[in-house]
């Protein structure tokens, strides 16, 4: 017998919201508490929170609205919609820095030129993407996997892929996504794919790590500011980087 795959903790938050939605006797088109006062009833970090809601949005209990806030828009009822197989953007994001800024620094003491040639082609493409605004963000999937086989480990590489193959796949991330209309954004995360090559060209191994913790801090960052329904000019970072980087 298969052992169920455990309650992950924004699904947990999640559930106590429901609960809290019912306690209040909130009806459709009530506003619910912002998101900063959730967490702090709840006595979660922000990214769970984030994590919960766009379950609920996938769910279709809950509405945001960009700069307004949260609206209900269907009571809760006992059985949710199963996503057990999905993981919460901000979830997904935070391994994703742990995973990835060890596979980095892994990579400068491995890569090779052939390694280094690619990741060159790689960021011309996304270059070109990106002036081109032609919305494709296969480069920036194939940067990062290219990292990973340099390492020229495959269990470090299928780990990867599984955590992007996940994000592609992911209702919650595309929710997520759908509410975000700054562009500008890429560029500054290709500026950091420079950041990342150039210490992977140098085989510096401390500084190809940090420059991918940073990334993806930036990223996380970036997406909590920009998909905020309470506060559009909100500048808490999304997790803690400290405690991503002590558990490495």
């Amino acid at each position: 017998m298969m052992t169920p795959a455990p309650q992950r903790r924004y699904q947990d938050v999640a559930a106590e919201l429901r609960t809290l939605i019912r306690a209040k006797g909130l009806r459709p088109g009530d506003r619910l508490l912002t998101e900063r006062q959730i967490a702090q009833r709840l006595d979660v970090g922000r990214s769970l929170v984030r994590d919960a809601i766009v379950m609920l949005e996938v769910e279709g209990l809950v509405q945001v609205r960009q700069g307004s806030g949260i609206y209900l828009i269907k009571s809760p009822v006992t059985t949710a919609l199963k996503v057990d197989d999905d993981i919460g953007p901000f979830e997904l994001l935070e391994a994703r820095m742990v995973l990835e800024s060890a596979v980095a620094g892994l990579a400068a003491a491995t890569v090779t030129k052939a390694d280094i040639a690619a990741l060159r082609r790689t960021l011309e493409q996304e270059r070109r993407s990106i002036e081109e605004g032609d919305g494709d963000y296969s480069a920036d999937r194939n940067f990062h996997l290219l990292i990973a086989e340099a390492t020229q480990n495959g269990a470090l590489v299928g780990m990867v892929t599984d955590l992007w193959d996940r994000r592609a796949r992911s209702r919650m991330w595309a929710k997520l996504h759908s509410r975000i209309f700054d562009g500008t954004y890429r560029s500054r995360w290709l500026g950091d794919h420079q950041d990342i090559f150039e210490a992977l060209r140098a085989r510096d191994s401390v500084r190809a790590r940090k420059s991918m913790g940073d990334h993806i801090a930036r990223v996380s960052h970036t997406l909590m500011q920009l998909s905020d329904p309470d506060d559009p000019s909100f500048d808490g970072f999304l997790f803690s980087a400290i405690r991503a980087r002590q558990a490495l």
